[in-house]
């Protein structure tokens, strides 16, 4: 594996520098799979979210992590009872090595077609982080099958996830909505893209000029979304953990929480950032 760090967020508040050997352990960590609500379930690690969303006619995977954790997602699938060869559309959050750097490995053994926001197409397409930022991160490239824009659907079997262009974080970050039938009604599901700074510069970003205006807007608009259940790449911004062995996965007031939480420490970074440039 090539050297990297990469900034992430702790609760969507503060920032770590990671090199390989320092991800944080729970990333690579195998966990048992387990159905979220209705067709979607949990196939990732421990630290790491990848969602199976499951139609009549085939499979939607979202975020196949870092590329080692593929031989343990892929026994998560087949744990469940469902065939590798099943999966039909990868999907991914953003262009990230820890929710992207699996996709061409998944994309090999499956033959499955990846759909992705057109601003994270570079990034994945060069195994590459775009934009000015204190980390360097490399993954395997992979190449993607389906350019998307904002507002564009990816269906299959009846079964449909809307991308949502929440960029900042990454130009082409994407935030990821559906709705789940439950015995209580229909209900929205939203896989929001991550708000968090992380290693990004805010102040003078000469490749991502316009990350501050993108981050505001990606704000705005995710505060207006209605989610009844939020389910995040890292697991435990969301509490995803927590909320299987509780079992209550309906949680409206969520979201709004954590915009506002990001926001703030957005506001916060951005004014450390502009007070050291001068």
């Amino acid at each position: 594996m090539t050297v990297r760090m990469l900034g992430m967020a702790i609760a969507g508040l503060s920032l770590a520098a990671a090199a390989p050997s320092d991800d944080p352990p729970a990333w690579t960590q195998p966990t048992a799979p387990f159905r979220i609500a209705g067709n979607i379930y949990y196939v990732g690690t421990a630290g790491l979210a990848s969602y199976l969303i499951v139609t009549p006619k085939g499979l939607i995977l979202l975020d196949p992590t870092m590329e080692e954790n593929v031989p343990a997602i892929e026994a998560n699938i087949k744990a469940l009872g469902f065939k590798i060869s099943d999966i039909k559309i990868l999907l991914n959050s953003h262009a990230h090595f820890d929710h992207a750097g699996g996709l061409a490995a998944m994309k090999r053994d499956t033959g499955a077609k990846l759909d992705a926001m057109e601003q994270d197409v570079w990034a994945l397409e060069n195994g590459k982080h775009f934009g000015d930022q204190n980390y360097v991160g490399t993954f395997p490239p992979v190449k993607v099958d389906r350019r998307l824009k904002d507002g564009d659907k990816v269906t299959l079997g009846g079964v449909t996830m809307t991308a949502v262009l929440t960029a900042g974080h990454t130009s082409g970050c994407t935030t990821w909505t559906t709705t789940v039938k439950l015995k209580i009604g229909v209900k929205s599901v939203v896989f929001p893209c991550s708000l968090s700074v992380a290693g990004n510069k805010l102040y003078g970003n000469k490749t991502y000029p316009g990350i501050v205006a993108d981050y505001r807007a990606s704000f705005k608009r995710l505060s207006a979304i209605k989610a009844d259940i939020v389910l995040t790449a890292h697991p435990e911004l969301s509490d995803v953990m927590g909320r299987k062995a509780s079992g209550k996965w309906l949680t409206p007031d969520l979201l709004p929480k954590m915009v506002a939480e990001s926001k703030a420490a957005f506001d916060k970074e951005l004014l450390k950032q502009q007070a050291i440039a001068k």
